[in-house]
């Protein structure tokens, strides 16, 4: 099969590589019928995620077809059209039985394209299957349910709800990337009163109105600080949400955020960021971090099955499954090129 293989910082391709496989009782093999890439495996590329080593099969976002199941695997049956999410759980240790699946023990948490081959292949294996898989209800496409994967878990609960966000709230996203827009579409679901988005790209801030924000701040042109001033009489922002992931970000995050508000951190930090403690020691600021869990993509793919919640619009560029050359660049360039997701799909999907 062909899978695109991470070669060290900066070098990938799409090359020969040995069939994915069952290897315990608990995998399932999946044939990728639809794949995307994540600002993670950006950082993966910029050598940001050192346990990420060269002849790793990249990716943790996927749809698929079970084409193989282990001995073991209760819940799945050849023929199953199911998302695989980003995170894989053995459902046993401590942190599973907690729903803290991101910090499973027994083998799981955030492995796919990480610590095993991922899925951005013609096939993957994955890892204790049952927990680790969701079926996809009838009427839902493949592009609506793959951002379930990551992104909408991933701002729904480190950000909106690690962010304890509640109605009448003013809320402000720091970024409005996929992260960033995918937090301003779940943080509506507990009526803020406001919500702010503030990015550098305009083409994302004019997405980020489509997404459901209520204002939008250029940083390079106007003062996000003053934006927020004016519509909290001085106060500052009752929650904010970092969804960049670079020192910049996250320290305007916090200086945005009210005495007593919520910083929630979402994003992946290649670097050291400060935290002024001597300026914010007597604010009673609440600053939150966290790698998802998805014990919320039930939830959340309810909602969208329901017609509540509208994924359609993040998927913006489309390409062949093996034209990983020109999605990455789309995506890597997004301020140019308008991407918020990139879809890459079998032909025969």
């Amino acid at each position: 099969m062909k899978a695109l293989v991470y070669h060290g910082a900066g070098e990938k391709a799409w090359e020969d590589v040995p069939d994915a496989a069952i290897h315990d009782r608990t995998d399932a093999v999946v044939r990728v019928d639809a794949v995307t890439i994540c600002g993670t495996d950006l950082h993966i590329l910029g050598g940001d995620v050192p346990e990420v080593t060269p002849g790793r099969i990249l990716g943790h976002e996927a749809v698929g077809t079970v084409t193989a199941i282990g001995s073991g695997v209760c819940t799945l049956a050849v023929g199953d059209r199911v998302l695989i999410s980003c995170i894989t759980s053995c459902g046993r240790c401590r942190y599973c039985r907690e729903a803290r699946y991101g910090q499973c023990l027994g083998g799981g948490g955030w492995i796919l394209g990480h610590l095993i081959d991922g899925t951005q292949a013609e096939y993957v294996r994955v890892p204790f299957a049952d927990n680790s898989t969701h079926p996809i209800p009838n009427g839902v496409t493949d592009e609506q349910m793959i951002v379930l994967a990551d992104i909408l878990p991933t701002s729904y609960e480190v950000g909106v709800l690690n962010g304890a966000v509640r109605p009448g709230d003013v809320v402000a996203v720091v970024g409005a990337g996929p992260i960033g827009l995918a937090a301003i579409l779940t943080a509506q679901l507990f009526s803020p009163s406001r919500i702010v988005a503030i990015d550098l790209a305009d083409s994302r801030l004019e997405a980020a109105r489509k997404f459901g924000a209520d204002i939008v701040v250029n940083n390079s042109r106007d003062d996000p600080a003053a934006v927020i001033a004016e519509l909290t009489s001085g106060l500052g922002a009752d929650v904010t949400i970092e969804a960049v992931g670079t020192p910049q970000t996250f320290d305007m995050a916090v200086r945005l955020v009210r005495p007593g508000g919520h910083v929630a951190n979402i994003g992946v930090h290649g670097a050291p960021a400060t935290l002024h403690l001597e300026d914010i020691w007597s604010k009673n600021l609440t600053i939150t971090t966290g790698l998802v869990d998805t014990y919320s993509t039930p939830t959340l793919i309810g909602l969208v099955a329901s017609h509540q919640l509208d994924t359609s619009p993040m998927i913006t560029h489309r390409f062949a499954l093996g034209d990983f050359e020109a999605a990455y660049d789309t995506f890597a360039r997004a301020a140019h090129t308008g991407a918020l997701k990139v879809l890459l799909t079998r032909s025969d999907s």
